[in-house]
């Protein structure tokens, strides 16, 4: 018997939903509908320096406009940092995290530097110019006060759980290259988490089966998937979806102010109408 489907929306507040968020959104929504499932609808708010609650409300207005429903309360990453606090300290525990001092300029000057710099496949690997620091060294600089984020040690990370392997609707299993990433942040300096670390606890704590996002997140999954073994949680299926681009190939991004669901709708517009732009 197939587990049921429970799958998501999970948007950042930082400027108003365009037509690739109405194709995902409706896609997610009609996928646990047709399967009995559970749609959840999460805001992935973390950033708050970008995030805006106009952007939020809208959110939710645009969706309820689209027809879409969802479950209530809605998950606010902002509002459960303690959960990702839980989830770095069990990874520190074990031995794989260390704070990394850089600044963007340090990391631009050591590539520069190295010959050859190692590249993944979301570009220039970080060189990994803290991981090697002494703990005295961490611990004086850290008491001190210094700016720092937190950083997974992949190679060690790999070492305790092997291979990692994850399903994909359309492509399969895949087994993953979590070292084409390098040591990824786990906590920003400014945001006492990331992307990363962030949606694989709330995936996890939301008991979500069927990850649907878009395609350019896809290589992402692999770390992700590494998270998820480290901290014993249970792996989802993904649905990495197609993106929607312009008649020049370019996706959607929320600078296409024209293509926002809130232009759409004041343009007169009809939800019927903007599905069909979608491809619903």
């Amino acid at each position: 018997m197939l587990d049921i489907i429970i799958t998501r929306f999970a948007p950042s507040p930082t400027g108003y939903l365009h037509i690739g968020h109405a194709y995902s959104a409706l896609l997610a929504w009609r996928t646990a509908k047709e399967a009995g499932g559970r749609f959840i609808l999460r805001i992935e708010d973390i950033d708050v320096g970008r995030c805006k609650p106009e952007f939020e409300d809208a959110i939710y207005e645009d969706l309820a406009w689209l027809g879409i429903e969802w479950e209530t309360p809605v998950r606010r990453q902002s509002d459960h940092l303690a959960d990702y606090a839980k989830a770095l300290a069990r990874l520190d525990s074990l031995g794989l995290t260390y704070p990394c001092f850089c600044t963007r300029a340090d990391i631009r000057a050591e590539l520069w530097r190295i010959d050859g710099a190692p590249h993944g496949n979301a570009g220039p690997v970080y060189p990994g110019t803290c991981r090697d620091l002494s703990h005295q060294d961490r611990g004086v600089r850290v008491a001190a006060g210094e700016e720092h984020a937190v950083r997974l040690h992949m190679a060690e990370a790999v070492s305790q759980i092997g291979a990692v392997i994850w399903n994909d609707l359309d492509r399969g299993a895949i087994t993953g290259d979590p070292m084409g990433h390098g040591d990824v942040v786990l906590a920003r300096k400014d945001i006492p988490t990331s992307y990363h670390l962030a949606v694989t606890i709330d995936d996890a704590l939301q008991g979500v089966t069927l990850v649907t996002r878009g395609a350019d997140l896809v290589d992402f999954t692999d770390i992700h998937r590494v998270l998820q073994d480290l901290l014993g949680l249970a792996a989802p299926r993904y649905h990495h979806h197609m993106l929607l681009t312009d008649a020049e190939g370019r996706r959607y991004a929320k600078r296409d102010r024209s293509l926002t669901i809130r232009a759409l709708r004041a343009a007169g517009l009809t939800p019927e109408e903007v599905k069909g732009m979608a491809g619903f």
